[in-house]
């Protein structure tokens, strides 16, 4: 089976049902199919095949849902492109992906006239399993981004997942505010959505100054964000959780102290997972059981889980193919089967995983490691620290030492947080120095992009 026949299951077994809310207007399962088998004789009218790629460079839109559909459908190659991307990037992408065809908002019209004149049948075009389905670009936060090829198993075995651990049903009502150009927003929001059947609000982006009108009016069962998301929330009234059965974080890590502010708000606890673009999702804290405080939960099922030097590996049948013309990269990624995510983290005897950070991120000071995160989690318990970043500053005599980016939220004696510091964490652990600053650079999931952040503190 492939992808097209697991959504089968509501496209066309529940062709009558709503489906879809999308700027004030309801669509039904058969019209979404209906729209993408147009979409999908177009493509092919243009020219494009199996195994070639389209390009999509387009914000959250019905239309994006069109060009997905049909493109697995036709076995075509779909490669979104973060919208908040320029040319220099785009340009990358173009390069390395070669695709047939570039989808932009300027392109998109002269597109949609073509496919209202095609009929609504879908195209005969054979699809493995094992054939790709999506090329999708890592943040490039380390270098150039690669591009992971996911396949129609790696994608289904994620869906297939996720609707089970999180018992997701037809009944449910999502709101969906993630980019689809990522696999949070894609390979969560949008799967779950066609393999389960619910009903979906879906949104250009999230805005915190309308998001309270989007939950009192929608009245949603599950909501996917990131912890910047969350954030927000804070700000709105505690009734928007009150029809939400489950909150689900994820894409970078959920400060503890916000889990309990949350919950001390809203009256439910935040289901933290993990997951990446080569992986998709790996781990997950249960729904029904502990929801613990700064662990990301259990190995999803059919997934392996192991921590060599103190870097999690994982194996199963949602790790990607390949990176996209990059066997160096590849061979690179994997040791005996395993992919190296590049993760720190460690495994409690009752198997919860705890995250620790990026192994890149580690600071080694005078011998010693100094995870971030841990310094993080303890600053962001201060009520002076909004948000905070902490990264390493060159040192001639200890090689690194920490710095914190720290964003206040009011008035901040850095003198009396450095003090703090001194008496709850170990010496070489405090930060030699505290920068205050107004925001932290971030990509369109709310992840902070430390290579931003200055490399000095003067």
């Amino acid at each position: 089976m492939n992808l097209n026949h697991l959504f089968d299951l509501s496209l066309r077994g529940r062709s009558g049902k709503e489906a879809l809310e999308w700027q004030g207007r309801d669509y039904t399962f058969g019209e979404i199919d209906q729209r993408s088998d147009r979409m999908a004789q177009a493509l092919r009218q243009r020219g494009l095949a199996k195994g070639e790629r389209l390009a999509v460079y387009l914000a959250n839109c019905i239309e994006y849902v069109d060009l997905y559909l049909a493109c697995l459908k036709l076995g075509v190659i779909f490669v979104p492109v973060n919208i908040l991307y320029r040319e220099r990037e785009l340009a990358h992408i173009l390069s390395d992906a070669q695709p047939k065809l570039l989808i932009s908002a300027a392109e998109l019209p002269q597109l949609l006239a073509e496919a209202a004149r095609m009929p609504a049948e879908g195209p005969e075009a054979y699809v493995d399993g094992d054939d790709a389905a999506a090329i999708i670009y890592t943040s490039g936060t380390t270098g150039v981004a690669k591009g992971a090829v996911l396949t129609h198993n790696n994608f289904a075995a994620n869906a297939v997942n996720l609707v089970t651990a999180w018992q997701l049903c037809e009944n449910d009502r999502l709101l969906l505010a993630l980019p689809l150009f990522h696999v949070h927003g894609l390979g969560n929001g949008l799967h779950c959505w066609l393999m389960a059947g619910f009903r979906m609000r879906l949104l250009e982006r999230f805005e915190a100054t309308k998001a309270q009108d989007e939950f009192l009016s929608f009245c949603p069962t599950v909501f996917f964000g990131v912890p910047t998301m969350y954030v927000r929330l804070m700000n709105c009234d505690a009734e928007i959780g009150s029809s939400v059965r489950l909150f689900v974080c994820g894409s970078a890590p959920l400060p503890a102290q916000l889990l309990q502010d949350f919950r001390e708000k809203f009256g439910t606890t935040i289901l933290e997972r993990y997951g990446m673009t080569e992986t998709l999702m790996n781990i997950s804290n249960p729904y029904v059981g502990e929801r613990r405080a700064g662990s990301v939960g259990l190995p999803l099922p059919g997934i392996s889980v192991k921590v060599v030097e103190g870097e999690i590996l994982v194996k199963g049948p949602n790790i990607f193919a390949r990176y996209w013309g990059r066997e160096d990269a590849t061979a690179a990624a994997f040791v005996d089967g395993w992919f190296r995510t590049g993760d720190l983290g460690s495994i409690a005897a009752d198997g919860y995983v705890t995250l620790a950070g990026r192994k890149s991120d580690l600071i080694i000071s005078s011998g010693f490691n100094i995870y971030p995160r841990e310094i993080e989690e303890f600053l962001l318990e201060q009520p002076e620290v909004a948000e905070v970043a902490v990264t390493s500053q060159p040192d001639a005599a200890k090689g690194e030492v920490p710095i914190a980016f720290v964003v206040r939220n009011g008035d901040c004696d850095i003198a009396d947080l450095e003090r703090r510091c001194r008496i709850s964490l170990a010496s070489f652990k405090v930060p030699k120095s505290f920068v205050l600053v107004e925001t932290l650079p971030r990509n369109a999931l709310g992840k902070v992009q430390k290579h931003l952040l200055p490399k000095s503190s003067t």
